[in-house]
């Protein structure tokens, strides 16, 4: 961890950058695979499975027997857990659906705008180390609220061919019957071009490794839609001298142990709160089962003392994709806070009750990308259709400024367009 105390622009910008792990040019294997399932379908997928996850299935999909075991070698806290987690990103969502009303723009002519679920959408689970069932429930959740008709999730099986229960368990609570046993390059590839037995989707959701980000990407350049750019997890937190150090470490130490390619910032008004929390991270370190993880992504951390008519610009300069607020002044911060994924207010608000449970989306932009791009949402699986009907009274009103708009970029089909309706009804009015 370093630390900064009033640190000039140029120092700041550069402690503030994102940590860059080298990346392999997977271009060449995601083109190589993607070939491969396109021609041999299902025979492929089972042969990435065998070589990647240890395990080739016989059946690609989930069976309703499955599904019965998973739910019950899931202990009842942890079943009623999801189930309250469920139901509060449920609402969340819910609250989410628009309802436009017709607009009258001139007399005669009205619009309105409809929003439709995507009709395909495919939803990526990793199911390694960490199995992501809470993930499960940010994107099913929206997905079957906005009426996508084709959901499929894909997530590796482990060399026993089993899912992790609590992915299964979560899937069947919210509706999802289409569970697929693939991971890595090749489930997107099964998603973006389907085969006999998958379908092909319209749109790929989920977070994943580096192969899976390639292969989104990849995805993206056939026509698919994804969600979002992908990258490492990070945290700002934002804290005073009225703020706990040990509240303050343990809301560092939950993104850094996402991995070591994770960034965790502490900003602060308060020059002596950097001792004190960089010794706490210390101490509940040595307590996680995970601080190796932590550890490597620790030596990215940043503590930083700066005034606090800084605190503002700091934040909508790096943009971060989870932004915590822990100060006796947060009402002043979010009302100039433009930049950010999503924003934890107050004390007993740790990020980590977005990732689970609050009801918000944890599906966020990373990497600054927060500048211009919004979290996972309802609106990330619908479409807005624009719809309008205009009467012979509203043409007569607003077509000729049509015809001179038309006839200025000479668009002069565009023009007649418009003209012949109009001189039909002028005869129309004489006969």
């Amino acid at each position: 961890m370093k630390s900064y105390i009033n640190p000039d622009k140029n120092t700041l910008r550069t402690a503030l950058e994102r940590p860059a792990l080298e990346q392999q040019d997977l271009s060449n294997l995601v083109k190589s695979v993607f070939d491969d399932v396109q021609q041999r379908g299902d025979a492929a997928l089972r042969d990435y499975a065998l070589k990647f996850d240890g395990f080739a299935p016989d059946e690609l999909f989930v069976s309703e027997a499955e599904f019965s075991t998973a739910t019950n070698e899931l202990s009842q806290d942890l079943k009623n857990a999801i189930d309250k987690a469920h139901q509060n990103i449920k609402l969340f969502h819910q609250a989410q659906q628009e309802n436009m009303q017709p607009v009258e723009t001139s007399p005669g002519v009205t619009c309105w705008r409809k929003s439709v679920g995507i009709e395909k959408v495919g939803l990526y689970i990793p199911g390694g180390t960490a199995p992501l069932f809470s993930t499960v429930l940010m994107l099913g959740v929206p997905a079957i609220i906005a009426g996508c008709k084709e959901i499929v999730l894909a997530t590796p099986a482990n060399k026993e061919g089993k899912i992790n229960p609590a992915i299964l368990y979560t899937a069947s609570v919210i509706g999802l019957k289409k569970v697929v046993k693939l991971g890595g390059i090749q489930a997107i590839a099964a998603l973006s071009l389907g085969t006999e037995t998958l379908p092909n989707v319209y749109k790929i959701f989920g977070p994943g490794n580096q192969y899976v980000t390639a292969a989104k990407q990849f995805a993206q350049s056939l026509g698919i839609a994804i969600d979002m750019p992908a990258g490492p997890s990070e945290v700002m937190v934002v804290a005073d001298a009225a703020a706990n150090p040990t509240f303050l470490a343990a809301d560092l130490l939950s993104q850094a142990e996402h991995g070591a390619d994770s960034q965790v910032v502490l900003v602060t008004d308060e020059p002596t709160l950097l001792e004190k929390v960089e010794l706490e991270v210390n101490r509940q370190l040595a307590e996680l089962p995970r601080k190796e993880l932590a550890t490597q992504s620790l030596e990215s951390a940043r503590l930083i003392a700066v005034d606090r008519s800084a605190l503002i610009a700091i934040i909508n300069a790096y943009a971060p994709e989870h932004l915590i607020l822990n100060t006796q002044f947060n009402t002043e911060l979010v009302d100039g806070i433009i930049n950010a994924g999503s924003v934890f207010i107050g004390a007993y608000t740790p990020e980590s009750l977005g990732d689970y449970a609050s009801g918000t989306n944890h599906t966020l932009p990373t990497n600054g990308f927060a500048r211009a791009y919004s979290g996972v949402s309802l609106d990330s699986f619908v479409r807005k259709i624009t719809f309008q009907e205009v009467t012979p009274a509203g043409i007569l009103d607003l077509g000729p400024t049509v015809e001179i708009m038309a006839a200025a970029e000479q668009l002069d089909a565009h023009k007649n367009a418009v003209t012949y309706r109009l001189k039909e009804l002028k005869n129309n009015e004489n006969i």
